[in-house]
């Protein structure tokens, strides 16, 4: 059985999980009950550990709460404990009977919208929230854009604080058609409306008795139902190559194997695949894992891939199937969204990073920015600011293997890095 080592580590893959992983962000103005709600999420589902909620009953008995502060159980920074605000990516892991569940909790200030992309880049399900007091608001429509922009394939609007509005249907319904306009001018495809009190727990983990109007799931049975099989893109088979095993020992004296993560698709042995860039054609000899060889392996498996035939394969190449290949592209155009709190530069290298591929790149042009308060485009701007979000060219010095983000949210995403001091300035999706 041969190991498949991907970005330093070991991982055992298994073909069959019937706790099937969903990653999920929560987003929402300032103070909406992001983190509220998350604590009672774990709370309400026994899925906190007893000496973690010792020091929750500690810390909020020290700040003067009767009860337990359940956004205490995701602020995990100081800063935030004591500003009682979320202002990192916090992650918090969990798991029911039906399914296994990442969550990211991020921040609501505008100042941290690049926390936020951050959090959401890889998640299968959007939780925004909105104060049932305010109704939508700009945030609101700041991160239902962000949430289209990285194709979220599904977002749960949660109406919080409907105690504070006697649990009025009208104040529900209102702020689902103004919800719904938003939405409709930007690429939301499944939306659904659950209206709560994170606080009390009403039809977050349990059904509220104090909404009977409401026919709907709550929260936690929407997230361990929801049909997420077909968020991956099951038709276009591509293998970035993360590094290449030669174990050099008795049991495996001329392995020679191509260890990755299957981005999309699926390969079987037998199949007919390209190695790119160099173009060379071969068959698929074995599928390995940690454990155990297969006959097919499906994204998101890590794996390990051996050949027929002897060609010479590297970190950055990447095995796709003969009859369906991705585009090799230098000149790119892509949506863009500046983390860093330094400006772009124009014309300056950085290190682009795709997939497992690095090259160098710049940007040739900022085409427009968006004004994300009223979803308009804006031209003229030669620099990019922090948290800024716009449609650029880039050049690169080699040509990507790159498909169009809506299509393939991996082989379609890239970073920009500053070679300087290493740090990632960007995240683009490939247009």
């Amino acid at each position: 059985m041969t190991p498949v080592l991907v970005t330093g580590h070991i991982y055992k893959t298994h073909m069959l999980d019937n706790n099937q992983l969903l990653r999920f962000t929560t987003a929402g103005s300032v103070d909406d009950g992001k983190s509220t709600l998350i604590g009672r999420l774990l709370y309400d589902s026994k899925s906190i550990f007893e000496d973690q909620l010792e020091a929750i009953e500690s810390t909020s008995k020290k700040k003067g709460h009767k009860g337990v502060d359940l956004a205490l159980f995701t602020d995990g920074l100081r800063d935030e404990r004591e500003q009682g605000i979320t202002i990192d990516v916090a992650y918090r892991y969990f798991t029911t009977p039906k399914r296994k569940f990442i969550i990211a909790d991020t921040p609501g200030h505008i100042q941290y919208t690049r926390n936020m992309i951050t959090g959401a880049s890889t998640a299968n399900v959007a939780t925004i929230l909105i104060d049932a007091r305010h109704g939508v608001v700009e945030q609101t429509k700041r991160h239902t854009f962000i949430a289209s922009l990285l194709q979220i394939p599904h977002i749960i609007v949660c109406i919080n604080k409907m105690d504070l509005v006697d649990f009025s249907e009208e104040v529900f319904t209102k702020i689902v058609a103004d919800f719904e306009e938003v939405a409709s001018k930007m690429m939301v495809k499944d939306v659904r409306f659950i209206p709560m009190s994170a606080l009390l727990g009403d039809n977050v983990v349990n059904r509220s008795e104090n909404m009977n109007w409401y026919q709907g799931a709550p929260m936690l049975h929407t997230l361990e139902t929801m049909h997420i099989s077909s968020d991956v893109n099951k038709v276009d088979a591509r293998f970035p190559v993360q590094t290449v095993l030669r174990p050099q020992n008795d049991t495996h004296r001329d392995y020679r194997g191509y260890a990755g993560r299957l981005a999309s698709g699926t390969l079987r042995v037998a199949d007919e695949v390209t190695v790119l860039p160099s173009g060379f054609t071969s068959k698929i000899k074995t599928i390995d894992t940690f454990d155990a060889s297969l006959q097919e392996a499906f994204a998101p498996m890590s794996v390990s891939i051996t050949l027929e035939d002897d060609i010479d394969v590297s970190r950055g190449d990447m095995i796709v199937r003969s009859n369906n290949r991705p585009e090799a592209l230098q000149d790119l155009e892509v949506m863009l969204c500046w983390l860093h709190n330094a400006p772009s530069r124009p014309r300056t290298k950085y290190t682009i990073k795709h997939t497992s591929n690095d090259q160098k790149a710049m940007i040739k042009e900022v085409v427009y920015t968006m004004d994300i308060n009223t979803l308009e485009r804006v031209h003229g701007h030669a620099e990019l600011e922090m948290n800024a979000i716009a449609k650029v060219k880039i050049r690169t010095t080699k040509p990507l293997l790159v498909d169009a983000y809506r299509e393939n949210r991996t082989t379609g995403s890239v970073i920009l890095i500053d070679d300087t001091t290493n740090e990632t300035v960007a995240a683009g999706m490939i247009v």
